[in-house]
C-alpha cells in the first residue's frame, strides 16, 4: 500500500520551474532578488515568500552541531572503524551515517523522513538531501549500492510528504535511476559533468559554480544557456547578502 500512496502523491508533485532563476542560501537566509524564482535554504531556516523553495537536508552525514544528539539517540547509525567515528575529512564536524544494512537504512530514512515532513509543514516544495557521495569517503565501509538503496528510501519519504526531491551531485550514479525529480550540481562545469546531468534530467538541473574556481566555468555555462537549466555563481561559503564576501550572479 505504501508504494501506491507514494505513486499517487508523486502525481501531484511540483518540481522546480525549468530554467528558473535560482539562489543558493545555505550560509544564511536573506531576501532574494525580485527576479529569483527558486530559493534553497537549510532546513532550519523558514522558506522564502513568493518563490519555489528547496529545503536542504544533510541526509548522509551528521549536520554540524548535531553529533551529540546522534550519539545519544542513534549511536548505531554512526559509521565506525575499529570503534572510531568515520569523519568526512573535508568537513571535520560531520560524521558519515552507517547505512550498510537494510535495517540501518530504514531507521535512518525514518529520521530523515521526519525532517522532510517538517520541511513540508514549513512550506517547502522540495528537498535536497546532501552527501549522496559520502560512501566515497567511508574508508571502504560503504559502497555505491548502499548509497543507492538509501537514496531510494529517501525518495519514497519525500514523495510520501508531497515533496519533489533532487539528486545532489554524484555524477557517477547518474546511470542508476533512483527516482529523483531534478538535480542539483555543484561545479559540474569544472568537472565536465554538466552534459551528464542534462542527459539524465534534461533542463531540470540547478547548477552552482563557485568564485574560488574563477569565472571561466561560470562564463562557459552561461554561453551554453539554452542547453542547461538554472545556472548561478556563488561565493564558496554561500554567505548572506550583507556579508562582504557575498557574491551572487545568475544567467
Amino acid at each position: 500500500m505504501t508504494w501506491f500512496i507514494t505513486l499517487l502523491t508523486s502525481l501531484f508533485l511540483v518540481p522546480p520551474p525549468v530554467g528558473g532563476v535560482a539562489d543558493y542560501q545555505l550560509g544564511g537566509a536573506y531576501e532574494p532578488d525580485d527576479v529569483v524564482q527558486i530559493v534553497t535554504r537549510d532546513r532550519t531556516d523558514p522558506p522564502a515568500e513568493g518563490v519555489y523553495n528547496v529545503c536542504y537536508v544533510n541526509a548522509f552525514q551528521t549536520q554540524p552541531g548535531e553529533l551529540d544528539w546522534w550519539e545519544s539517540e542513534h549511536p548505531d547509525l554512526l559509521l565506525r572503524e575499529d570503534g572510531d567515528l568515520v569523519i568526512d575529512e573535508g568537513w571535520p564536524d560531520e560524521v558519515i551515517l552507517d547505512i550498510s544494512t537494510a535495517d540501518r537504512r530504514t531507521e535512518a530514512a525514518e529520521i530523515v523522513g521526519d525532517w522532510f515532513a517538517q520541511c513540508a509543514d514549513d512550506g517547502y516544495q522540495a528537498v535536497e538531501p546532501d552527501n549522496l557521495d559520502a560512501y566515497t569517503r567511508s574508508r571502504g565501509l560503504l559502497d555505491a549500492d548502499d548509497a543507492v538503496a538509501f537514496a531510494e528510501l529517501l525518495v519514497e519519504q519525500a514523495h510520501l510528504h508531497g515533496l519533489a526531491i533532487g539528486q545532489k551531485n554524484s555524477a557517477e550514479l547518474l546511470d542508476r535511476p533512483m527516482g529523483f525529480d531534478f538535480a542539483v550540481t555543484e561545479e559540474c562545469e569544472v568537472y565536465s559533468e554538466c552534459g551528464d546531468y542534462a542527459e539524465a534530467y534534461g533542463r531540470r538541473v540547478i547548477e552552482i559554480e563557485y568564485t574560488d574556481n574563477g569565472r571561466e566555468a561560470y562564463a562557459k555555462a552561461c554561453a551554453d544557456r539554452d542547453e542547461r537549466g538554472s545556472i548561478l555563481l556563488r561565493d564558496r561559503d554561500v554567505v548572506p547578502a550583507d556579508d562582504p564576501a557575498y557574491v551572487y550572479e545568475w544567467c
